[in-house]
């Protein structure tokens, strides 16, 4: 094989598996949004290591049948190489031991996403706070927002030990969309979801002297496995869901935003996102990638848009 031939096969290997080397920690990747982040970190070479609560022994008080071990499957399967390790993210010394464990086998650690929750159960709307168990709001704060700060504490040092390092922290709506849509989420989830922004721009400002760069990001309309549960569908069939909900037609696959995930970590110039809240439609008009279907759903603008405004459905022009 000549100089050239050579050298163009190893720009093909970059240019289709941009992140091969490179180690991502999906801390929350059982299911979901997690799972799909996980998978396309995979898809583009990462090795990725899938943590959660959830396993083929044992599950969460969720108790939903997705494990991390499948999720790890999935990662290999997908190109990459997954790694299930359980981990209560509530447990500092469960997350040093994964930390540890990483830095061990590789000795870096190059995206960190954030992506705990686990309080579906928990999350009620349109109720006031007094009409809710005082006990589910707080473990509500617990696992969508102790988690993610005990990661980041335990994880950071080990990113930051080499410049060019992405946190991504995972969230429902951006900044502009929560303020827009203000109470009707409940006052436990409000503040969730507003607080795991504030995290993204806290970081931003903690690691970008060390050459990192830190997010926070929020999918569309979810497909998520609950959701097509709740919907009587499968991935498969999902348009289906539009004879329960017609605006369910702009809704996305876990893949979308697990490649804008993969799209910011192999972006040389991530840098210029520092600090910002991000959507996955948003994203992918920039860089171009698209869901499993093929389409490029813009699902908080076709919600502000269309939606809000109480026109019918037509996803024309949003994906």
């Amino acid at each position: 094989m000549s100089q050239n031939t050579t050298e163009n096969t190893l720009d093909g290997d970059r240019r289709e598996r941009p992140l091969a080397g490179k180690i991502a920690l999906v801390a929350g990747a059982t299911r979901a949004a997690g799972r799909g982040i996980a998978v396309e970190l995979g898809a583009a070479g990462a090795t990725v290591y899938a943590t959660g609560r959830t396993t083929r022994e044992r599950r969460s008080e969720m108790d939903r049948p997705e494990t991390i071990e499948e999720t790890a499957e999935l990662v290999t399967a997908a190109g990459g190489e997954g790694v299930a390790v359980p981990v209560d993210h509530l447990d500092p010394d469960q997350v040093t031991r994964l930390v540890d464990r990483i830095d061990a086998d590789h000795g870096r650690l190059d995206v960190l996403v954030n992506d705990i929750w686990g309080a579906d159960h928990l999350t009620k709307f349109d109720t006031r706070l007094w009409d809710l168990p005082l006990e589910d709001g707080l473990r509500l704060f617990r696992l969508a927002l102790d988690t993610h700060a005990i990661t980041s504490h335990r994880a950071l040092p080990l990113l930051i030990r080499n410049p060019g390092g992405l946190v991504v922290e995972m969230t429902d709506g951006t900044a502009e969309t929560n303020a827009a849509y203000r109470w009707q989420n409940g006052f436990f989830y409000d503040i969730a979801k507003w607080a795991v922004i504030r995290m993204g721009l806290a970081l931003s400002e903690e690691i970008k002297g060390h050459g990192g760069t830190a997010v926070s990001l929020t999918p569309g309309w979810l497909r998520s496995e609950a959701m097509l549960e709740h919907f009587g569908v499968t991935e498969d069939t999902w348009l289906e869901g539009t004879r329960v909900n017609e605006h369910f037609a702009i809704s996305e696959s876990p893949a979308f935003v697990g490649r804008a995930v993969a799209a910011l970590a192999a972006d040389p110039d991530r840098a210029r996102w520092n600090g910002q809240s991000l959507s996955s439609g948003g994203l992918a008009q920039v860089y171009g990638f698209t869901d499993a279907d093929g389409s490029r759903p813009d699902a908080w603008r076709y919600i502000a848009e269309v939606e809000s405004a109480g026109k019918p459905a037509d996803v024309t022009g949003y994906r």
